[in-house]
């Protein structure tokens, strides 16, 4: 069986903002139809079937109820991102990114809970931006028909890798309060 697009699946247009009602309800119309307990009686082909569409049904809902991973579904659908990938980053996020890898690092020698929370707060402020900066892009596509569309996608696809990167930085900070 061919792996099935999630959208066509849940027959909705492909966007980054799902209509979570229909998202949901087309879940449950889904789990009920594949669900196994029904076919036991079938052949194990038929159950081998059904425990397929009912596997990638909820694969298809963990998708595309989370934001983050129904970005990395979209951008893959385009061709956007690849095994191996390397992306690169803009310059000047990589310069803030070595000014606060260096500070993390100098707290693992120091740790100063006023740097800290200084640290944490510049963090907040890059991913609330980003936050920002990836609602506009993602709207815009939306909106979008197709023209211009893959220029809108390669920003987003920056700001996902961006995003990505700082969560990483979160992570590392959220280890010094611990």
């Amino acid at each position: 069986m061919t792996e099935k697009n999630y959208f066509e699946l849940y027959e909705l247009p492909l966007t980054f903002k799902v209509d979570e009602l229909k998202l949901k309800k087309k879940f449950y119309e889904l789990s009920k139809r594949y669900h196994p307990d029904f076919y036991v009686n079938e052949s194990e082909e038929k159950q081998a079937e059904i425990l397929e569409l009912s596997t990638l049904n909820n694969k298809a809902y963990q998708v595309l109820s989370d934001p983050l991973k129904r970005i990395e579904y979209v951008l893959s659908l385009h061709d956007m991102l690849a095994e191996g990938d390397k992306y690169v980053l803009p310059q000047d996020f990589l310069m803030d990114m070595m000014d606060v890898n260096e500070a993390l690092m100098e707290m693992e020698f120091d740790h100063d809970e006023l740097k800290l929370a200084q640290l944490s707060t510049q963090i907040d402020g890059m991913e609330l931006s980003l936050f920002d900066e990836l609602k506009r892009n993602t709207d815009e596509f939306d909106q979008k028909e197709g023209a211009d569309s893959e220029s809108i996608l390669l920003k987003i696809k920056d700001i996902w890798y961006r995003q990505k990167y700082l969560m990483r930085i979160r992570e590392s900070l959220n280890k010094f309060r611990a």
